[in-house]
């Protein structure tokens, strides 16, 4: 490994078992987590040159150029003194037919290449990074492909009318009909309504789960292929398999493969931008599958039948070594020797042990490790919002909270004597009201899972607890709330009423990355929510957030008054010193203009943000203005 900064001497590390640990997942496929500690810190706010040399000394622009912009030698990275420039976003389906926000995001990096203060402090992912329940035909094929072609290790399925990884992999009902696969005795079909929808989504959930990921080398595969052009070269020209070519699905899969095509034409441009800014990440629903742990009764359903225990485990195993590991390495040290005992003993068809594999399933569901910190200007504290569940145990059916009482205590915890917060919170913690009610309404009638009835004000102990912590007079009076999940954006102000202090709070929501809201079905949300749930509209006193004041910011593309943007791309925000939001920007992965959110009562965007008290500086508005033409510039080049 090499590392090169301005002025100072290339420093050349010897990448051994101290600082890479290898963990092998197939006969011809190892992941490498690599973690180095360095003798002295590296520079802040300034170009950094690494690379990555393999045993003959051939660097990143021999084996992966793609990851290098026009002229450069190395990729670069930059060490922001301050977290006050970050890209974040959520939700990247493959075969959405929209473009790709990261590529996207790369070509705004590609314009300030060169220009440390201009490059953002990092990249945030909020969920939903890969859609395991939700699979495109042609995907699922080269996810099979590459797995032939790494060999990666099969396994056993206990409680499925298939006996293992190879069985499913050829039976007939493999593609857009594997719900059919899952066990038929009675006990199965209520998992079956429950895992993967049944009766209770006919629209969305039982049309979309019929490529579910089952096996952990399928979830390997999907990492593999939606973030490595490399990957795709391994598997290329491969054919349509029989069982996908009656009439019905050679039909979707042509229309799926044309999608698929472009999103391999732009991914690139995509893992060059993970190459050079620095990504976190956590998981929400989709990463695993849709409605995980929504409530008690799913939970009981779900992880009471060994088959689907086994399904939600190896999709937490791959997030592990494909996510969870880089934010946090010193918590998966013992997870980690578990899996190298898992893997180090296939059997004589290359398939995993069941039983060490049930254990470290059971180790992981059991884990509360998820959630982490970065001790930054502005702290930075990413929220675990799927594991750690506040049951209804009174009504079982109903939506957990989104974080029990434990958490929420750690929560507040962690944010005393600090001054200024970012919170990642994959679900936003302030959603559209009318939404929430309607989710309320379908809750009462035994539909939670039909209408996705996950939101923090949907139980009332995990909600009244997060507005205390805000109230709190030691936790800070500055908060910014980074969310996806909900594939549309919005920006609300918010203060907490009826404290000693007045917290501000943005909720701050980009969604998707690659993925959008049906576009009538959301206008009409859209105007209804103006409708009824203004700030001055007396229906709030009859919700949980009468204790708030809640302002909406305005989309400057806004046609009649909307107050959600509906569009693939990825967001950004720019913060003062004092934490405080000073400029937030959806940009658009179909090229066009980026859109800004806008106070009430701004009609338009009149250039820089204005200075924000003391605090702010000539050269602070001279930064935004060179934002603002940056941002003009990367719509005329798309």
């Amino acid at each position: 490994m090499v590392l090169a900064a301005p002025g100072g001497a290339e420093q050349r590390i010897v990448l051994d078992e101290n600082s890479c640990r290898l963990v092998r997942v197939g006969r011809a496929a190892w992941i490498h987590l690599i973690d180095v500690t360095l003798p002295e810190a590296l520079p802040q706010d300034t170009l950094i040159d690494y690379d990555l040399l393999t045993g003959e000394d051939h660097g990143i622009a021999h084996w992966a150029p793609h990851l290098l912009h026009d002229g450069q030698a190395r990729p670069t990275l930059v060490l922001r003194s301050r977290m006050d420039d970050i890209l974040y976003g959520s939700c990247r389906k493959p075969h959405h037919p929209s473009r790709d926000g990261l590529a996207r995001g790369d070509a705004l990096l590609a314009e300030r290449i060169g220009q440390a203060d201009a490059r953002p402090a990092m990249l945030m992912l909020c969920g939903d990074q890969i859609y395991c329940d939700d699979v495109a035909g042609p995907m699922l094929a080269a996810i099979h492909a590459l797995i032939r072609r790494l060999g990666l290790y099969g396994e056993c399925l206990e409680g499925a009318t298939v006996e293992d990884s190879e069985a499913l992999y050829a039976h007939a009902k493999c593609y857009y009909r594997r719900e059919d696969l899952l066990p038929g005795f009675k006990s199965n079909d209520n998992l079956r309504d429950r895992f993967f929808g049944g009766t209770e989504k006919p629209v969305f959930t039982t049309a979309n789960a019929h490529n579910h990921l089952v096996t952990l080398a399928e979830i390997m595969g999907m990492y593999l292929l939606t973030h490595s052009p490399l990957a795709w070269q391994v598997v290329a020209g491969m054919p349509a398999p029989a069982c996908a070519q009656d009439e019905r699905s050679a039909e979707r899969w042509q229309r799926e493969s044309a999608i698929i095509a472009d999103f391999c034409a732009e991914l690139p441009q995509a893992a060059r931008l993970l190459a050079h800014v620095q990504t976190l990440m956590i998981f929400d629903d989709h990463d695993v599958t849709d409605d995980w742990n929504l409530s008690a009764k799913w939970e009981a359903t779900a992880y009471g039948h060994p088959f689907s225990r086994r399904i939600v485990g190896n999709a937490l195993t791959a997030y592990l070594l494909c996510q969870g590991w880089g934010n946090r390495p010193e918590a998966f040290t013992g997870v980690l020797d578990q899996m190298d005992t898992l893997f180090a003993a296939p059997d004589h068809k290359d398939r995993l042990d069941p039983a060490l594999q049930d254990a470290l399933v059971d180790r992981l569901l059991a884990f509360n490790c998820w959630d982490y910190t970065l001790e930054t200007e502005p702290a930075v504290i990413v929220l675990d919002t799927r594991t750690r569940r506040w049951r209804n145990r009174r009504v079982p059916g109903h939506p957990s909270g989104l974080m029990d009482w434990e958490s929420l205590t750690e929560l507040q915890v962690n944010l005393i004597g600090k001054k200024a917060a970012v919170i990642v919170s994959a679900a936003p913690m302030f959603g559209v009201k009318l939404i929430e009610v309607v989710q309320r309404i379908a809750t009462y009638v035994g539909l939670a899972l039909t209408v996705d009835a996950e939101n923090w004000m949907a139980h009332r102990g995990a909600a009244s607890a997060m507005l205390n912590i805000f109230r709190h007079s030691r936790t800070p009076g500055n908060y910014v709330v980074l969310s996806g999940d909900v594939h549309y954006s919005f920006v609300y102000d918010v203060e907490v009423r009826y404290s000693d202090r007045v917290p501000h709070i943005w909720q701050i929501t980009s969604s998707g990355i690659k993925n959008e809201f049906p576009a009538r079905l959301l206008d009409w949300l859209d105007r209804l929510n103006r409708w009824l749930y203004s700030p001055r509209s007396p229906l709030n006193w009859f919700t949980k957030r009468r204790a708030l004041a809640l302002k909406p910011r305005l989309p400057d593309q806004r046609r009649s008054g909307e107050r959600l943007w509906n569009g693939s791309g990825l967001g950004q925000v720019w913060l003062d010193a004092h934490g405080r939001p000073e400029r937030i920007v959806q940009h658009n992965a179909d090229g066009r203009p980026s859109t800004r959110f806008l106070p009430q009562g701004q009609a338009e965007d009149k250039g820089p943000p204005p200075a924000a008290g003391a605090a702010a500086s000539a050269s602070g508005s001279a930064r935004a203005q060179r934002l603002t033409d940056s941002e003009k510039l990367s719509a005329r080049t798309w």
